[in-house]
Order: structure tokens, then sequence, then C-alpha cells
């Protein structure tokens, strides 16, 4: 039976109320757990959250698009009838300091027309470049709905895990192994320089290598990540990128939606002071106010660090481990620059309103220009001339602004969580705003005049912890330092979930 505390039983405790934890709660709900979710802010979903930081103006504060989130996860919560609308975001345009432009959109034979303004070549190689890639999505993508395999086991079930991964390459062309290949090793630049020529295309491009990453476009290593950022799917097609009407939070109230109607209770301002351990299993937590709670298990969807060193009082876990846990290093990125808007942007490349504005929108000119962002990185200091992707999901959503009123997100690299000595971002993080201002300024000049808020946010990383049990009994891991890693994605917290139900243990 459940252990009791305050009057209540709980099977499963999960702390954290971001997407990938209420995933779990929902799932587990759904298999007839008594769960209760802990969330230390005001408002769920963690990155993936909508809050009105301005009056009237509702911002995706960190997490802006959505792709990856799981179709089964879609499906066997029933989101859309818990409110989850996902609004398509069609294409990208891409300024360029010569006052041309790359604008790449959904509509297949478009694009076309368009990279063959710029290159022949590269129109025919796009083609067969889409092609490849969704052969090599096709491979991969079974591997985020499934537990990742142990390849030091002997254990039968682990093994098959490895066969189906080896018989499934092994059932690739030769063509596709040989991408497959180059793909888990190359840099997403050298990767995309064996199909293209066209620099502002590449440079686009092989943005999608370096999100959320401390690497560089020239880094070995992104083009598996440009990889992972091409399986975004919406409705099963490939690619296809959009907003949640309502913001992203609007994602994580629809599984908050479905997890309470499995049964699952959700508390907001819970904060965690520590997790109960005896006798090495997770008997529990105690809350800040002190308040303790019992259950059989505790999953945690915060990041391990937290988890294992704050959470967790000295002794409880292995030297060694705990060595491991601290040596990890948090090499954070990205930044987040978010506007209320009076006007649209207006680019002096393609002036006026336009479908442009409606898709993302990349500062992105040139190859050497994204691999110099980089270059400032790796010595601790924000980027002067950064990577900004932008988009305005008020010309989709409109309930997000006051009438006739923008909101405009840019996620932005590079801002490194730890700047060098003698930095840090009390003092660096306006300044970093306004070289973002100035830099889309360079190719939307009104940008200044018609800004009438800003809020400037930069990310903190997740360290990687892929495996979900720990070396505490009973305690698991389902937050994205998960397997299959970050983004709107889920399947973190599904998969945990179901590695419980395996286990037993919520009895």
């Amino acid at each position: 039976m459940p252990a009791v505390a305050n009057g209540k039983k709980y099977d499963v405790i999960v702390i954290g109320g971001g997407h990938n934890g209420l995933v779990n709660a929902a799932y587990l709900a759904k298999a007839g757990k008594k769960v209760l979710v802990l969330e230390r802010r005001y408002v769920l979903g963690g990155a993936a959250c909508t809050e009105e930081v301005y009056p009237g103006f509702k911002f995706s504060v960190c997490s802006y698009v959505v792709s990856l989130l799981r179709p089964e996860i879609i499906r066997d919560l029933d989101l859309p009838r818990h409110g989850l609308e996902i609004l398509p975001l069609d294409g990208t345009f891409t300024p360029m300091p010569s006052g041309d432009y790359l604008w790449r959109v959904n509509d297949h034979g478009k694009t076309h027309r368009e990279i063959a303004r710029h290159s022949r070549i590269d129109a025919e190689a796009y083609d067969e470049f889409g092609k490849a890639m969704q052969a090599m999505c096709r491979f991969v993508k079974p591997i985020l709905s499934m537990v990742p395999p142990d390849p030091t086991t002997l254990n039968p079930r682990e093994l098959m895990k490895l066969f189906f991964i080896g018989r499934r390459f092994q059932g690739m062309a030769s063509g596709d192994k040989y991408n497959q290949v180059q793909l888990m090793t190359m840099s997403a630049v050298d990767f995309l320089d064996q199909w293209f020529e066209t620099d502002v295309l590449k440079a686009t491009m092989s943005a999608s290598g370096i999100i959320g990453t401390f690497l560089g476009v020239r880094s070995p290593g992104t083009a598996y990540v440009l990889l992972h950022h091409y399986m975004g799917e919406i409705d099963g097609a490939f690619r296809a990128w959009g907003f949640a009407r309502g913001g992203t939070g609007a994602i994580s109230n629809a599984i908050a939606d479905a997890a309470r109607e499995a049964g699952a209770e959700i508390r907001t301002q819970a904060p965690i002071a520590k997790i109960l351990v005896k006798n090495g299993r997770a008997t529990g937590v105690v809350l800040e106010n002190g308040d303790e709670i019992y259950a059989d298990v505790v999953s945690s969807s915060v990041d391990p660090r937290l988890t294992f060193v704050k959470m967790i009082e000295p002794g409880h876990l292995p030297d060694e481990f705990m060595e491991g846990v601290r040596r990890y290093k948090f090499r954070g990125s990205s930044g987040k620059v978010n506007m209320a808007l009076d006007a649209l942007p207006n680019f002096k490349c393609l002036p006026g309103v336009g479908a442009h504005l409606r898709g993302a929108m990349s500062i992105s000119p040139a190859v050497d220009y994204m691999e110099k962002a980089y270059d400032e990185a790796k010595y601790g200091h924000w980027s002067t001339r950064p990577y900004i992707d932008m988009v305005i999901p008020t010309l989709t959503d409109p309930s997000l602004a006051p009438p006739g009123k923008h909101v405009l997100s840019c996620f932005v690299q590079y801002a490194p969580y730890k700047l060098a000595p003698g930095l840090d971002w009390d003092t660096e993080k306006e300044k970093f705003g306004d070289t973002v201002v100035n830099t889309i300024a360079e190719h939307a000049p009104n940008i200044k005049d018609i800004i009438l808020h800003r809020q400037v946010v930069t990310l903190r990383p997740v360290p990687g912890w892929a495996r979900y049990r720990t070396p505490i009994k009973n305690l698991y891991m389902c937050g994205s330092a998960t397997h299959p890693g970050g983004g709107i994605m889920g399947a973190n917290g599904r998969l945990a979930a179901l590695e419980i139900l395996k286990d037993g243990k919520a009895a």
C-alpha cells in the first residue's frame, strides 16, 4: 500500500510540472496510479510556458515553436480534446546584407524557384537532399519512442533492442547508410557542403545543427542535431513546425488537463526541499514549508544536478556517481529576447506586411557569420554578431496581444550561461538585448521605434542523464536530460512512465 502523509496516499510523486513531468504523470495516472505533481512556480510548463510578462502581451518565454511533440502522446492523451491546437509556421525568411533574401516556404514549387534564383544547381540538389533526410528520419524516428539499449549488457531484452537497430541499419540502401554515418560524425556545414554551394542557404540550414548546443556550425556532431530538428512533424508531415494556439504554455496545460482527467493531482507553488531516502529507497519528499509527503515512487523531471546534489542529502549516493554529476559542465549557449511591439517590423529587402513575416525570420546571412558568433562564445563572451531566429506568433494567433499589437520572439545564439571572469549576466543582460535589437535593425530599421517592452532571458542548460533509473531505488528521472533529449517532445516523460510501470514499483 502507498505510504500515508497529511491524510493522502500516493503511488508516485512527480517533481516538476514541466511538460515531461506532466506527460509522466498523465501516463501513470491513466495506468491507475495515484499521482501527485509538485511544481515550484505558480505556472505549469517549465520551459514550455506562456506568461503575461507585459500587460496584454502573452509571451512563450523560453520554448516558442513546436514540432517534435510525439504523435503517440498527442493520440494517447487525446490532447486536441484538451485544447491543443497547432497552427502551421510557414517557412523561413533570411534577409541578406546585400539587400537580397532567401525565403523558403512549405510550398515545394515556390521554394524550388526561390533557391533557383540563387543557384539552379542547389535547387535540383534540394529535392535530393530532402529525400535523403527523410530516409534518415525514418531510421532514427523509432529510436525516439524506445528506451535506449545498454550496449554493455548481456540482458536478452537489451540485446534485442540492439539487434532491432542493427537490422534497420542493414536494411537501408547503401547510400542511406553512408549518409547516416556522416550525419553521426560530421559538422552541419561539412555535410551541407556536399549538397549545396549557396552560402546563405547553407548558413540558414546549418542553424538547425546548433540550436540549444554549445557548438559551432563547423563542429563535428552538429549534422545529427540538424537531422534531429529535421524530424519535426505535424499531422504526419515531416519538417513541419508550428505554434500552439495560446503559446507553448497551452501544450503544457493540455497535458495537465489530460493528467487531471486521469486522476492526477497537481499542485503549484510547492517547491521541494529534499527527497526522502530510507535504506537506499526513495520514500517521498519534504516541501520547503516543512510538509512531508510520502509515496512508493519519486519521479523527477528537474535536472540531474538539482535532483542529486540539492535534493538528496549526502551519503545516499555513491561517491563516484556524485563526482560524475558534479563534473558535468553546464554549457548553456542560448538566450531569448521577447518583445511587445506596437507595429510590425519592416524589412528593407522585402518591405511591407507580407507572408514572409508569418514564418521564421533568420539572421544567418553566411556560414562565416555563424561560426564567428560561436568563436566569441568559446571564450565566455556573448556574440556581438549573433544568430537570431525570430517569429511573430500574433500574426497566426492574435489572442496573444491587444488588437494591432504584436509579440516578437527571438531565439539567440550565443549567450553562454557561464561568462568569462569579470563578466556576469546582471550587468551584461541589457547590453546583450541591445545587440539583438541593433542586429535586427540592420535589416528592419523601424524595430527600435516600435518596441513597447523587452524581456531578456538566458537559458540554463540541462546536464545529460540518458537513462531513467538512478542508484536510489524507486527514484526515477523523467526530464529533458534523459533520452531522447530536449525540445517539446514529451517522449522522456512517457518512456520513464513505461519503465516505472514495467518495474512494478508503483504498487
